[in-house]
Formats: structure tokens, sequence, C-alpha cells
């Protein structure tokens, strides 16, 4: 029996629908995946390189617009899979948007509106590593926003999404998930490569002892965000060959529907 799916009035008129709260959830990711030998991972990377270039391409032709958002845990690989992700594509049509804390002129507006000119152009793709989810995830936990802020943040975001998606924007959201024993593996290992230290600094790792408070604001963000018209992937990330091919397969999969969808 299909599930029934939640309904939650926007405007008179206007709707959205999100999955049922416990479609998706980190306990049934399986984090033993591993792609094996790099011989055929540096085979597979390249030829789903060069399948999602060829659908970039269809794509900036036909005015199509995706957005890929990517949030996950730190140290959970989000740069290295959003580098595979666009190594083959034509700048000319794709932006990567880093998104650190707001700056002084965001912070005088709603808390959205520093995104507005980040959204694609015709025949644009945006990716967004980290995003608006920073309401409900870290400005949630670390209580720079206050309860009531982030509680009604759920709605907003998904009307404004849905905004998106009914203009046609194709868009997905990944969330790359790891284990704690990996992501303290993978502090250390920042701490002492001088190429990597940068990456690491006194923020993560109190991030990381609040580990639980993070585990449940991701819970209650993908109940309250899954949505067909914008869903969430969750990618087992331990093994960062299997993160960086599922996204590739993934992200290939939503263009060519896009494509589809315009026909």
């Amino acid at each position: 029996m299909a599930k029934r799916r939640r309904k939650a009035k926007i405007d008179e008129g206007y709707e959205f629908k999100v999955y049922p709260p416990g479609t998706l959830s980190l306990d049934e990711v399986d984090l033993s995946v591993r792609v094996p030998g790099d011989e055929a991972y540096e085979e597979e990377l390249k030829r789903r390189q060069r399948e999602v270039f060829g659908l970039q391409v269809r794509m900036f032709q036909g005015g199509y617009r995706a957005i890929f958002v990517f949030e996950g845990w730190d140290a959970a690989g989000k740069g290295g899979v959003i580098k595979r992700l666009t190594a083959e594509l034509d700048p000319r049509g794709y932006k990567v948007w880093p998104i650190g804390p707001p700056d002084e002129e965001s912070r005088r507006h709603q808390y959205l509106w520093r995104f507005w000119n980040r959204l694609p152009g015709r025949g644009e793709v945006a990716v967004f590593d980290r995003s608006w989810y920073g309401r409900v995830l870290v400005e949630r936990v670390e209580r720079f926003a206050t309860k009531p802020e982030w509680k009604r943040a759920y709605d907003e975001i998904n009307a404004f999404e849905r905004m998106l998606t009914s203009d046609g924007v194709q868009m997905t959201k990944f969330f790359l998930h790891i284990d704690r024993k990996t992501q303290l593996e993978r502090f250390k290992e920042r701490e002492t490569d001088r190429f990597k230290s940068y990456k690491i600094g006194p923020d993560d790792w109190r991030n990381r002892r609040r580990w639980k408070d993070y585990r449940a604001a991701v819970g209650e963000m993908l109940d309250r965000t899954h949505r067909p018209d914008a869903p969430w992937v969750l990618v087992s990330a331990n093994d960062k060959h299997h993160a960086r091919l599922e996204v590739l397969r993934i992200c290939a999969d939503v263009m060519a529907a896009a494509l589809e969808k315009g026909r």
C-alpha cells in the first residue's frame, strides 16, 4: 500500500506535500559500503563525469535549471564530492556557493534573503555547499536562532523550495552521513596534514561534542522537508569513493529527468 503524504496549506490554492515522518532515517544508511579497487573507481569516476557533462550541455542549451544542496557532518567529504561533481563541467553553466555564517548585511534581512541572488539562471546548475538548512541545524543547535524562529523555518523552507520547483527548477538535497569514529579519524588527519589543517578548528571539536543534538536536528529536518519535488538523499560517506560515485549517479538521473520533463 502506498504511503500517504502529509499536506500542509501555505496559501489558498497552494500546497506542498511532505513524505510521512520516518520515511528517511540515518539509522538505515549502510555505512559499510565500499568501492573495491582504485582503478575501477577512477574508471567509473571518469565515466560518470563525462555523463554529467553531456547532460549539463543539454541543460544549458535548453535553458533548464537545477539546484543541488549538500549538507552533512563535519569532515563528511562535501568539498571532495562537489569537486568531483563539477570537475568536467563547463564553468559557464554552473556555480558553486560555499555558505558560511551570514555577514552583517545578511543579518539585516530575513535569513533566506541572501540565497535569492545565488539561485540558478536559465541553463544553470547551482551547487550549495551548505545552505538555508543552517537555520534548522547549526542555528538551532547553537542557539543562534530562537526556538520560534527555527520551528517556523520548516514551513518557510518548504514554501521557498516549492516556489522554485513550481517554476521549473529541478532540486535534490544530499546529506552525507558518516559515523563518529570516521569523523574522529578525519579530524586527526586534518590536524597533522599541513595541506588540510585549515579545515579543522575549535568549532569543529565543539560541534562534535554535540553529536546527539545535531543528529536529532537532522532527523527532524528530514521528517519536515523531504518532499517529492525536492527530496533528500542520504549518502553513505564513510568511503569517500562511494560517496562521490553515488552523488554523480544521482545528479545524472536528476538532470536527465529535467530534460525529459521539458520535452
